[in-house]
């Protein structure tokens, strides 16, 4: 089992106490405490303005960050969970993406997804047509970004994309590619998509979702050639952890109201509890072939959970 962590960046309402001026401080210092807890990877998330309402606190953009990151971290890698294709053209995508692997040493995680939150489409004035044809707009592009990380002319002609002689120097330190990382559970198209092209794949929900959409991976493997046990299956949670009930009632409460709603239910979702607890929760998930775990920790800006999860939960799930 390898695990990750998010950085603050706003969009959870996690860096509200902060001033403007004080925010990328801590940014950085969560990153530096990620890679020095022992953390496999550390993570961003793709969206513009905060939820579960849109507001006027910052919420910091993935990809800066990524380029940022690269230079304030040494051994971490790095990722995006995930990135919306819809929100950059998928040829200048694999050019940032590109340099950001290089710029990182090689530590790039590449994670993409066709994007769900409406809203946010809307206000930034983004068309969003339906799921599936997002999902083909996915495919086509995951198509030119793999062209463009291993071919010196790459082009492409789709129904939603082309490219004609595109040259993408430099290329990425890692051979052939950065992993690909496809975040998403639908089960027919993006699954589908997962067994074709990803390294990874990455499910949220409980333990039961995570077996079904498993065992639906595992058929389309079958069905395109693809070895099943190549393609990493990965959770992402939203994790609160504290060493007694009494501190994880304080931290808890804080998290949650970050989130808008009440710790009672907000436990109903995400994992909470004492070390032993957040083992119980999480080991399932071990026990269904999931080797990876993304951690969301909303107290990262002011809390310890970071170190509570690297030091009392890892080692009982196996780093």
């Amino acid at each position: 089992m390898r695990f990750g962590a998010f950085v603050p960046q706003g969009w959870k309402m996690d860096l509200q106490d902060q001033r403007i001026d004080e925010q990328w401080s801590s940014i950085r210092a969560v990153a530096r405490r990620i890679e020095r807890a022992g953390y496999d990877s550390l993570w961003v998330y793709d969206h513009f303005h905060t939820i579960p309402r849109p507001t006027q606190e910052p919420t910091h953009e993935a990809w800066t960050l990524m380029a940022a990151l690269a230079v304030v971290t040494e051994t971490v890698r790095l990722g995006q969970m995930c990135t919306c294709n819809s929100y950059r053209p998928p040829s200048y995508l694999a050019k940032v993406a590109a340099n950001v692997d290089v710029i990182s040493g090689g530590r790039l995680e590449f994670g993409i997804g066709a994007g769900w939150y409406d809203q946010e489409y809307r206000a930034y004035g983004y068309d969003f047509p339906r799921a599936s044809v997002r999902i083909a707009q996915l495919r086509e592009a995951v198509e030119i970004i793999k062209a463009m990380w291993t071919s010196d002319l790459a082009s492409f002609a789709g129904e939603h994309y082309r490219i004609e002689g595109a040259i993408n120097q430099p290329k990425s330190l890692q051979d052939p590619h950065p992993p690909i990382w496809i975040a998403g559970g639908g089960e027919r198209l993006t699954l589908r998509l997962v067994a074709e092209h990803a390294d990874y794949s990455n499910f949220a929900g409980d333990v039961e979702t995570f077996r079904r959409k498993s065992d639906i991976l595992a058929k389309h493997c079958e069905e395109v050639g693809r070895d099943f046990d190549a393609i990493g299956r990965t959770y992402h949670a939203e994790v609160v952890v504290a060493d007694n009930e009494a501190a994880l009632s304080v931290v808890g409460e804080r998290v949650a109201a970050q989130r808008g709603t009440s710790l009672e239910k907000y436990r109903l979702e995400n994992v909470v509890g004492t070390p032993d607890q957040v083992v119980s929760q999480l080991g399932p998930f071990t026990e269904a072939g999931c080797d990876y775990v993304i951690a969301y920790f909303g107290d990262a800006a002011w809390g310890d959970s970071i170190e509570v999860f690297a030091e009392r939960v890892m080692p009982q799930l196996g780093s």
